[in-house]
């Protein structure tokens, strides 16, 4: 038996994942239907790109043979090397071995294929591919991605959006925020486009990762731990060493060599169901906040900002572990337009600490001065 999920985005932008699997195409519902919506749906219906995922072993073997064959250009993935073949007509072909997974994307029909040897890894796979398509949609239709985290007001869909360089707090800022009732719509990034006098934005669905500082902070360590010691299982891009320590109740935090933390990762629908989160499907962005975080300074808002920046657009040429190595996105570049328009909004810069309860009241504070 086939199985079809339909993912649509609050603009209308849309792609079915196929599957002989219903965990794959559950996979793919639990991953983006909460940011985005997702409906079961008949696949012979299927209208506009489509995604065909399965586990079928000789399939990802004969794939894997094509590229090989040719003379394949080697790239990083999702943090994994790919070898991928391009001919005339744009048909990408790529492997992935290590990861058992095969792909072929065919830009005249708009229907990309993924086979592999493991069911979990064919399912990530297909939700992260499945994003990528609806996000060249989104990106065709004028809308651009900023590095941002946003919370939206349930009664009237008012955002707030947070922008900042690395390490500022923009995702500490979004967490903080949706504790005290509204609503999550992005932790890290954030579609946005200029409608008429509004500036429309869209979630940008993805797994969230938070620090054991944080985590512990906010009281949410020990629910997270009972839940793993349970059985329940947190998204498979974390480390085991994570997962081992939290099921140790060991709260310092795990690095990388390269000095980079390694942090639980969430699914999307954990948000709600773990942490109690509410997330949101659109809003319209009525402010902009410029948090810093100071660990020892008193939080409180301070004037001035630094401004709205190209740094804080999303291209693909600023992508580093998701490439555009099937050709999904058209080209683009920051709008100045809606850098104008955000600039223009409400702002307000703050302090912020490692003292939770204060900070969140500054934050509150700045937010009902801009929404």
């Amino acid at each position: 038996m086939t199985h079809a999920t339909r993912i649509t985005t609050a603009d209308g932008q849309a792609v079915t994942v196929i599957s002989r699997s219903r965990a794959i195409t559950d996979w793919s519902a639990r991953y983006l239907g909460l940011w985005w919506t997702a409906a079961a749906s008949n696949p012979d219906d299927a209208t506009g790109p489509a995604i065909h995922a399965d586990v079928d072993q000789d399939q990802q073997a004969a794939l894997t043979a094509r590229v090989a064959a040719g003379s394949p250009q080697e790239v990083t993935y999702a943090t994994a090397p790919m070898l991928l073949t391009r001919d005339e007509t744009g048909k990408v072909t790529a492997t992935q071995e290590d990861e058992g997974l095969a792909y072929e994307w065919d830009p005249v029909t708009r229907v990309l294929r993924i086979v592999g040897t493991d069911e979990t890894a064919v399912a990530t796979a297909t939700a992260r591919l499945a994003r990528e398509v609806v996000r060249g949609q989104l990106l065709a239709d004028g809308w651009q991605i900023l590095h941002a985290s946003a919370v939206t007001r349930p009664t009237d869909g008012a955002t707030l959006l947070t922008l900042g360089n690395k390490g500022a707090g923009k995702t500490t800022s979004g967490f903080l925020l949706a504790r005290t009732g509204l609503h999550l719509l992005a932790n890290d990034r954030v579609f946005a486009r200029s409608d008429g006098d509004t500036i429309r934005v869209l979630p940008w669905p993805s797994a969230a990762a938070i620090g054991f500082g944080l985590l512990d902070a906010l009281d949410w360590f020990e629910p997270v731990r009972t839940r793993l010691a349970a059985g329940e299982q947190m998204h498979p891009t974390q480390k085991q060493k994570v997962t081992d320590a939290l099921l140790a109740g060991d709260r310092t935090p795990l690095w990388k060599a390269a000095g980079t933390e390694m942090k639980p990762q969430f699914f999307p629908d954990q948000l709600h169901s773990w942490l109690g989160l509410t997330l949101a499907t659109e809003g319209h962005a009525a402010g902009v906040l410029f948090p810093q975080i100071v660990p020892d300074a008193d939080p409180e808002l301070i004037p001035g900002s630094r401004g709205v920046s190209a740094d804080d657009f999303f291209t693909a040429s600023t992508e580093d572990r998701y490439p555009d190595v099937f050709g999904l996105l058209p080209a683009e570049t920051p709008s100045k337009d809606l850098a104008d328009r955000l600039a223009q909004l409400p702002h307000q810069a703050l302090t912020m600490s490692h003292d939770i309860e204060a900070s969140t009241a500054a934050l509150v504070k700045a937010a009902e001065s801009l929404i």
